[in-house]
């Protein structure tokens, strides 16, 4: 859902490129934005960047300011799922790039795309890294109760990416996200992860 309110960012928008979870197009999106002047709007589709050049061209012709990101599929602690990547600068996206490619090449046929812990901790200049909700990678720690990962994990990240690290709060609603929201707030708290709120 979009807010017209010019403190609102929505940073987390699913195009036709996200197979099964977006249908926004593209064209619809920038009009969309040119009549409720949005200042900036964040792509984020699943295992890919097909469509970031196309929404960064139209983006910057309705004035609005396009935040290039994706969702990358982690693999640690036996455990898959995915984490919401965005760039700060070119670089970053290159090292966006370079990672949403290497979780093509390193996956068979028979799995979803995805990279090891290292490759993104190898790749993580001008990148900013987002946790995602109960479904997607420290969701699933968390569900499996892989407590001492989700900290373990978190304090190699935050060694690595600094204050590009955040923690994601979503509510939608979902009986689910309460009980790992709180467990968030609390490492939130104890390890010095700042929070930033979304939704899918």
């Amino acid at each position: 859902m979009l807010v017209n309110d010019n403190k609102f960012n929505n940073f987390k928008v699913h195009t036709q490129y996200s197979i099964c979870e977006g249908a926004i197009k593209i064209d619809e999106l920038a009009e969309y934005c040119k009549l409720n002047k949005i200042r900036s709007i964040g792509l984020a589709d699943n295992y890919n960047l097909c469509g970031a050049l196309e929404f960064s061209e139209k983006l910057s012709k309705v004035g609005t300011q396009p935040i290039i990101g994706t969702q990358i599929n982690i693999k640690a602690s036996n455990i898959l799922g995915k984490v919401t990547l965005y760039a700060k600068t070119e670089n970053g996206y290159k090292n966006l790039t370079k990672l949403s490619s290497l979780s093509y090449l390193n996956s068979n046929q028979m799995e979803d795309p995805a990279c090891e812990l290292k490759d993104l901790i190898d790749n993580n200049c001008d990148l900013i890294l987002l946790t995602g909700n109960y479904r997607d990678f420290f969701g699933k720690l968390f569900q499996a109760n892989k407590l001492k990962d989700i900290i373990n994990i978190t304090k190699h990240l935050k060694k690595h990416f600094g204050d590009r690290f955040y923690y994601e709060i979503q509510r939608h609603n979902e009986s689910e996200e309460k009980n790992f929201e709180n467990h968030l707030l609390a490492y939130s708290k104890s390890l010095g992860i700042p929070l930033i709120a979304s939704q899918e």
